[in-house]
This record gives C-alpha cells, structure tokens and sequence, in this order.
C-alpha cells in the first residue's frame, strides 16, 4: 500500500488498545477516534487479540511476556509500545517486542498519529520483505530439485546434462505444470523405487 492510501484508508484501521482505563487510555482511545480508527479497548493483556485487526498500541513493562503475551509473529499488524519511562530494562524490553513504534506515557495527542502511520507503513514494508524472501526461498528450492532430478536422470538414462534438464522441461511443458513439479516427481519416484528394492532385498 503507498503512503498516501494508507493515509486515507486510516478511517478504516482497526486498532486494539491493551491498557489499563486510566487516563492515558482513555486519552489514547478519544485520539484514536478522532483520527476515525475503530478502536476496541482490552485488559489485562489477553492471549490472543481482537480479529480482525490493523494495529496494536499495548502499555510495555519489563517483561514482554507478560505484555504482549500474543505470538506477534502470527499476526501481521503493527505493534506501537506505550513505556512509562526509558531506563536500560525498558530499553531491552522495547527492542526485544520489534515494536514499530513507541509512546512515553503521559499520552500526549501530538504523537499518535505520526506513530500510528509510521507503524502501519513499517509493518506494510515487513510483509512485502518477508513475500520476496519466501518467493526467493521456492526459487532455491525448486531450483535445487532440478538439479538434483537432472543428475537422477543422468545417472539412471545416461544422459547428459543439457539432454536431461531438457527432458524436464519437455514433461513440464507438455503437462502444463512448473518444472518443480515434474523435477519432484522424478525425485520421489525415484525414492519409492529405492525403497521398494531394500524391501525387495530384505524379504529375499
């Protein structure tokens, strides 16, 4: 998403508020509302967040556990910490919850949207990071099995190495599917085969 859609989309975020109803909560969810986000307010810190969900503001003490006890890594919202104060502890607890943002409490209106839009975008940027790193991690992959696949063949039809990845795209193109498909047909044909020929030599 560009900049400025998320911009314009921020009326529609939908943001959880894991903090206490004190004042700074309070003050933080009029603000949020203001903005034009739709703001659920949760305490104690569950387990499991509100869905669906944009983004989260959670109040950050020295243990993460204890904070922010959800598994971050199985949602993909932005996370913006609230600290009371920065010493060393909150320091290490504020790197250690890869927050995209912070607050220092007492809440001041100023920061939130600015927090809130650095966050989102930050979070916008990790995704489509971590979308290339699993589609460059499929081409190894799938790259590495036509390799291997391409020496089976080799090996068991004495062929060279040009004939047999050809062999590989031929049956890829002829069957319509990505040439991972046929690569790893060969392999696990070939391991069933291996297999049935030690169960073979056992029995015998």
């Amino acid at each position: 998403m560009s900049t400025s859609s998320l911009i314009q989309n921020l009326r529609n975020t939908r943001v959880a508020v894991v903090h206490p109803r004190d004042q700074d909560g309070e003050d933080l969810v009029r603000q949020l509302q203001r903005i034009g986000c739709q703001v659920q307010m949760v305490w104690p810190p569950p387990v499991q967040l509100p869905q669906p969900l944009d983004a989260v503001f959670f109040l950050l003490d020295r243990d993460t556990k204890s904070s922010m006890p959800w598994r971050m890594a199985d949602l993909q919202i932005a996370h913006i910490a609230i600290v009371d104060y920065e010493n060393p502890t909150v320091l290490k607890a504020l790197l250690d919850s890869s927050a995209h943002g912070v607050l220092v409490r007492p809440i001041r209106a100023s920061g939130v949207l600015s927090n809130l839009v650095l966050a989102l975008s930050m979070r916008g940027y990790e995704s489509r990071l971590l979308a290339k790193i699993t589609k460059l991690e499929d081409t190894l992959r799938t790259r590495r099995e036509i390799e291997k696949a391409t020496r089976l063949l080799m090996s068991l039809r004495n062929l060279s190495e040009d004939d047999a990845y050809q062999f590989i795209r031929k049956q890829a193109t002829a069957k319509r599917v990505p040439m991972g498909t046929i690569a790893g047909s060969i392999i696990n044909a070939h391991a069933m085969l291996a297999e049935l020929s030690r169960d073979g030599e056992v029995e015998k």
